[in-house]
C-alpha cells in the first residue's frame, strides 16, 4: 500500500505556507536523546519562530539527568528522520547577529541568510 504524503504547514499563527524548517532542541534524559520540536517554519516566519523558541527554551525546567540544548534550525525533508536532518548553523548565526541590530530587521546583506529571510525578532 503506497504512503500518502501531506504538506507540512508553518506553525506561525495565521500562516498557511509550507514549512521548510524545523526549529528544535536536542533533549536527553541520559539514556535516550531526540529532537524536541518548538515549531515548523516557512522561510518568511523563521526569524519570529526561532526567537520565540529561544524564549520558550529559557523557561524550561529540567529534571535531574536531563539536558536540553539551545534551539537549532533544521532543514525539513520529506521522509527523513530527525537524526538525518541537516542543521543550519549558518541561519542560526545570521539570525542571532540580526537580533543584535537595533532595528531587528533582517534586511542587512551581511546578516540576511541565503533565501532572503524577512521578519522581525520578538523583543522582550
Amino acid at each position: 500500500m503506497p504512503l500518502s504524503f501531506y504538506v507540512v504547514r508553518c506553525t506561525a499563527p495565521g500562516c498557511t505556507r509550507e514549512a521548510v524548517y524545523k526549529i528544535a532542541a536536542r533533549w536527553s534524559d541520559g539514556l535516550t536523546d531526540e529532537l524536541k520540536t518548538y515549531s515548523l517554519a516557512c522561510a518568511e516566519c523563521l526569524a519570529e519562530l526561532f526567537a520565540a523558541a529561544q524564549v520558550r527554551r529559557a523557561g524550561c525546567r529540567l529534571a535531574p539527568g536531563e539536558s536540553l540544548e539551545p534551539p537549532g534550525i533544521y532543514e525539513l525533508h520529506r521522509g527523513c528522520r530527525d537524526k538525518s536532518l541537516k542543521r543550519r548553523v549558518d541561519l542560526e548565526s545570521a539570525l542571532a547577529k540580526a537580533q543584535l541590530e537595533p532595528s531587528g530587521q533582517l534586511g542587512n546583506p551581511e546578516t540576511t541568510p541565503p533565501g532572503g529571510l524577512t521578519g522581525r525578532f520578538l523583543v522582550e
